[in-house]
């Protein structure tokens, strides 16, 4: 339910904070969420987009936010959700306060949900075989996703940002790719001798097919853009044949670049700038390894472990 000063801040987090799309559709979905619940429920779009409404939405009270939290609980919301909930309106709160549109930001005294720390699920090297080997032939479609998939290990990207590649981002000499990610941050991202490979027996099988998007790199059956529900039906396919767990996700292979990357000695610096993450606290989520590893960078440096 869309009102002037929703409006004005989705519009900033778009020109000014350089948020992806998708990013704003959750904050736009998080906080027409917040005004149904103001509204109650004989509001309608229309009441929402008035200027009461929006003298409604200035004065809201801590007491206000605690009965949504409540609300939210009641409807059995995941304690994840319901801190990006409040995190939604930390943000937009904090907003109308630096534009002038209210006094104090009722936010401040919400706290957020603690959350479970959990740790990021990734695939073994072995299984990540199994899987980067299951596409198999030489039509177009095959290399595409034999391409698709080790591009995503090889590189850490997320699949938003392997669905957005073009042509022109990729750099099959220098061996490293252009990765456009959060915020219209861009990075390069180096891609391994398979990832390499991969890529061009599909862009040499790519040249001679119909494409009807002509800039992107990945395409679909019918020459489109290839986009992200594809590419988890792909990996769900795949999955499936190698007996592999089906829950894995294309951020799994994420998770797994920088778990591997680490195991094997890389700065977790160099995984943050590989990652495209902000902050380093962001990538620190990797610092576990096996116990397996642990005892063994422990016997080879402890003087008295053997």
């Amino acid at each position: 339910m869309a009102n002037p000063l929703t409006i004005k801040f989705l519009a900033y987090l778009e020109h000014e904070r350089n948020f992806s799309t998708h990013t704003i559709r959750c904050y736009a979905a998080d906080l027409a969420h917040f005004v149904t619940f103001l509204l109650g429920p004989r509001g309608t779009p229309a009441d929402a987009a008035t200027d009461a409404f929006s003298t409604r939405l200035r004065s809201v009270t801590p007491i206000d936010l605690r009965g949504y939290l409540a609300e939210l609980r009641r409807a059995d919301y995941s304690r994840a959700t319901v801190a990006r909930k409040i995190a939604t309106l930390r943000s937009f709160y904090k907003f109308l306060a630096r534009a002038g549109e209210v006094e104090r930001n009722p936010v401040k005294v919400i706290r957020t949900p603690r959350l479970e720390k959990r740790l990021p699920k990734f695939l073994t090297p072995a299984d990540i075989e199994r899987l980067l080997g299951a596409p198999k032939g030489n039509d177009l479609l095959s290399l595409r996703d034999a391409a698709m998939l080790e591009v995503l290990y090889s590189t850490g990207m997320r699949v938003s940002e392997l669905v957005g590649m073009n042509l022109e981002d990729v750099d099959p000499i220098g061996e490293v790719v252009r990765v456009r990610g959060k915020g219209h941050r861009e990075r390069l991202a180096p891609l391994g001798s398979y990832a390499v490979t991969a890529l061009n027996k599909y862009l040499e099988a790519r040249a001679g097919a119909e494409v009807h998007d002509a800039q992107a790199v990945f395409v679909n059956r019918h020459g489109g853009r290839l986009n992200v529900r594809s590419v988890r039906r792909k990996l769900a396919k795949y999955l499936a044949q190698t007996g592999l767990d089906p829950h894995v996700s294309p951020h799994t292979l994420r998770h797994s670049f920088a778990t591997h990357m680490l195991e094997r000695g890389a700065d977790l610096r160099a995984i943050q700038e590989l990652l495209g993450h902000r902050s380093l606290s962001t990538t620190q989520i990797y610092t576990h390894v096996t116990a397996g590893r642990l005892k063994e960078i422990y016997e080879a440096a402890h003087p008295r472990a053997n």
